[in-house]
């Protein structure tokens, strides 16, 4: 299974930020989109994450003064990215390594949806339970 077999059952939906955006105005879309992170986008380019841990990274280091600069300026980057033909376990496997929690999905024209470690677990889970079920059905049959 690949990354795009997760985004046809999620969709393609993606809140992003563009580069100009204030890091107040980036948490405040975090709050109200209930989300832990969100991609900054230029010219249809990833060329960032803003998350949770920048938020509290930025405001130890700088204080609340930080709140009116730009989200390009505590924002993680470059942002890793990933293509929609990667295999699902690739991408866990990426995510784990790296220790990152989501993962912008790219194609040539640009930004095509926004996975997150949690919907690789569920995706993995699923195919555990469907063949759990598959094997009691088995065994019962026989």
């Amino acid at each position: 299974m690949t990354i795009s077999a997760i985004l046809q059952g999620k969709g393609h939906e993606v809140v992003q930020l563009g580069r100009d955006s204030s890091v107040q105005d980036a948490i405040t879309l975090l709050a109200e989109r209930r989300i832990g992170c969100v991609p900054v986008v230029d010219g249809g380019e990833v060329i960032g994450i803003f998350s949770e841990r920048d938020v509290v990274r930025s405001l130890g280091r700088s204080g609340p003064a930080i709140l009116s600069e730009p989200v390009t300026s505590v924002m993680t980057s470059p942002a890793v990215t990933v293509t929609s033909d990667l295999p699902v376990m690739t991408a866990l496997s990426m995510m784990t390594q790296r220790r990152i929690r989501h993962l912008p999905v790219v194609e040539s024209h640009g930004l095509v949806g926004f996975i997150s470690i949690g919907d690789l677990v569920k995706y993995r889970i699923d195919k555990i339970e469907a063949e759990a079920a598959a094997l009691r059905d088995y065994i019962q049959s026989a």
